[in-house]
């Protein structure tokens, strides 16, 4: 069992890392656009700690809460300020807004390059159980973790779709599960159930694709290709939710306590089954869902961070859109109130979502 400490610094070091990186980005293009840059603290803007060192007249520091940092260019709102962000040419604060966001999903690309290295490329052959869901029909039939599926209901199983497939199509029915245990083949009887939720899943376990070592082009490739889906798939969601593809359920918004909830159930099954990997004449293949779930809440920040939201970095870069497209700059004022009105709307917003998330608790799906 993983302690609450554990994941609380899991969940600590990952988020502010995300947080870190992006803000990151944005102090590497203010310094390439010739913007001065006040500050660069360590942590969310609050009391002010210590400062660490100067450096080309940026103050470095640290902030008592510890989480990410922030950056405070000079002449952030102010375009009668030289040298500052909003005095620069639009081109200019557009590569220092867009920068944040594109720290973010090059993370992502760099993370899931890492994951199929770890795990390799799918291939057609038996698939695997990566995890069992506590008291489920799979777990009580005697499934194990580290399992490898041959067949289901006498038909053979060469991906994780086709068996998926095969399970909801057989809800409340009996079915026969032949796996290979080590250099044993077994044959479990199991009920997948349909009473069971989506995000508990009718039988109640995770599957993994039979795989190969990737290439480092594979690895390279899959990495943009990932982090391209991902993003289209975030980016989609709010037209998929008026077109009714998919319920407002299905595309809820976490906040920390959902985030770090989440955190918890992949800390515990990577720490799981790295114990079970590591016990002799075992089949089982340690997961890497804390690696995984980095690279998603990375290009979930990198994407929501462009959307077209005022106080967000989308938002900025729209209000700069005009003074390129029409040589005529949208009144400061204008965009300074419309920013404050949206970060009040915004700050409003997450308190919902983080009260949601102990009112209804993230789950985590099984298949």
């Amino acid at each position: 069992m993983v302690s609450g400490l554990t994941t609380f610094l899991v969940f600590l070091l990952a988020l502010s890392g995300m947080i870190f990186l992006h803000e990151l980005g944005h102090f590497i293009a203010a310094r390439w656009a010739k913007v001065e840059v006040e500050e660069f603290g360590f942590g969310l803007p609050s009391y002010k700690l210590a400062t660490l060192f100067k450096w080309q007249g940026t103050e470095f520091t640290i902030h008592a809460l510890p989480l990410g940092g922030f950056v405070r260019p000079k002449g952030e709102n102010d375009p009668n300020v030289p040298g500052g962000l909003a005095a620069a040419s639009p081109w200019r604060r557009l590569v220092v807004l867009f920068a944040g966001p594109l720290m973010n999903l090059l993370t992502a690309i760099i993370v899931f390059t890492a994951l199929i290295g770890l795990e390799g490329v799918a291939v057609s052959g038996p698939i695997g159980v990566a995890g069992i869901s506590p008291n489920s029909p799979a777990e009580q039939a005697g499934i194990q973790s580290g399992d490898r599926i041959l067949a289901l209901d006498g038909e053979e199983i060469t991906d994780v779709g086709q068996a998926i497939g095969i399970i909801q199509a057989n809800l409340d029915q009996p079915i026969e599960v032949e796996v290979e245990r080590g250099t044993e083949k077994l044959l479990i009887t199991a009920t997948p159930l349909s009473s069971r939720t989506k995000q508990q899943g009718a039988l109640g376990i995770s599957l993994t694709p039979a795989t190969r070592p990737a290439t480092f082009k594979e690895m390279v490739g899959g990495g943009f290709t990932i982090t391209a889906l991902q993003a289209g798939s975030i980016a989609y969601l709010p037209i998929a939710l008026v077109q009714g593809v998919i319920a407002p359920e299905e595309a809820r918004v976490v906040g920390f306590k959902g985030i770090y909830d989440l955190f918890g159930v992949a800390v515990q099954e990577d720490v799981q089954t790295r114990q079970e990997a590591a016990t002799p004449g075992t089949s089982e293949r340690p997961s890497n869902w804390t690696l995984q779930l980095i690279g998603i809440l990375s290009v979930s920040l990198g994407v929501m961070n462009l959307m077209p939201i005022p106080a967000l970095d989308g938002g900025r870069i729209l209000f700069t859109l005009p003074e390129i497209l029409f040589r005529k700059r949208i009144p400061t004022e204008w965009e300074n109130m419309v920013n404050g009105m949206a970060m009040l709307l915004l700050i409003v917003f997450m308190l919902f979502v983080n009260a949601m998330d102990f009112i209804n608790p993230v789950q985590v799906p099984f298949p």
